[in-house]
């Protein structure tokens, strides 16, 4: 993928060159994201904000973030936005992909009980759904561990889902790294309802175990969590194993956990 190289600030390109229809100024992260339509065509364009912006990361953290998440848009998967091109800007790299309607299943723990939450109406929708949402999910990980990554900080806010369409992708894949690596930082980015022991651990190995139990506790809080388990129990075996506090008793990673997740599933 070849660049396109600007010199002037992310912002003040997008406006020059269409509409920008939606900004998305709230993460923690001090990231900065557009929805802009030009020609008839809506773009979802992410940067690394403001230079001066110091948040969870500093800009200079948040760059290398994005050129990451190029790095693992290579490995293609149906329920991954295409991203179609990079822009150099003085900010930093543009992240262009497609537009995918829908929204964030993840919600502030303050509303995460309101029925009318996408958290809550997502878990409402047919099992059949839910078992075929969980299917692409571990699939998608499985091509990615294939590929060599490793998740981090993959949580339900991964999850964007278009009730209209049924449609459901998984997006800011920005912190996955190589598999396997140490815990550099201690407490590790993430939410701590789906992270492992291991990523609380200075110097633990992090690796493909530990993403299967990232999709275990996705698992159990999509069909379970504060409510009785809607699956089967051959299905509630898997998603326990899967996020097993021991890791030599998960899976061994998300291909493991996908083929076990199919052959108990109907």
């Amino acid at each position: 993928m070849h660049p396109l190289h600007i010199a002037i600030a992310p912002a003040d390109y997008l406006r020059a060159s269409g509409e920008v229809f939606a900004v998305f100024d709230q993460q923690d992260s001090g990231n900065l994201s557009y929805g802009v339509a030009i020609a008839g065509e809506r773009w979802f364009v992410k940067t690394a904000g403001l230079p001066g912006d110091v948040r969870r990361l500093d800009h200079a953290g948040r760059v290398a973030l994005l050129r990451n998440a190029v790095r693992v848009a290579a490995t293609p998967h149906r329920a991954l936005a295409p991203l179609r091109a990079v822009i150099e800007s003085p900010h930093g790299p543009m992240l262009v992909y497609d537009w995918c309607a829908g929204e964030l299943v993840g919600t502030p723990a303050a509303r995460r009980g309101d029925p009318d939450s996408a958290f809550q109406r997502f878990r409402a929708l047919p099992l059949a759904t839910l078992c075929g949402a969980l299917d692409t999910i571990f699939e998608l990980h499985a091509e990615l561990a294939r590929a060599g990554w490793v998740a981090s900080d993959f949580y339900d806010g991964c999850l964007l889902h278009d009730f209209a369409t049924g449609e459901l992708r998984v997006i800011d894949l920005d912190s996955y790294r190589d598999a396997p690596f140490a815990n550099d930082m201690g407490r590790m980015f993430g939410s701590t309802r789906f992270m492992a022991p291991e990523e609380f651990e200075l110097g633990a190995r992090i690796d493909h175990a530990t993403t299967a139990f990232a999709l275990g506790r996705a698992g159990l809080v999509v069909l379970g969590e504060g409510r009785a388990f809607r699956g089967s129990p051959a299905q509630l075996a898997v998603l326990e194993t899967a996020s097993a506090p021991e890791r030599e008793r998960r899976h061994a990673g998300p291909e493991a956990l996908l083929a076990a997740w199919r052959a108990a599933s109907p």
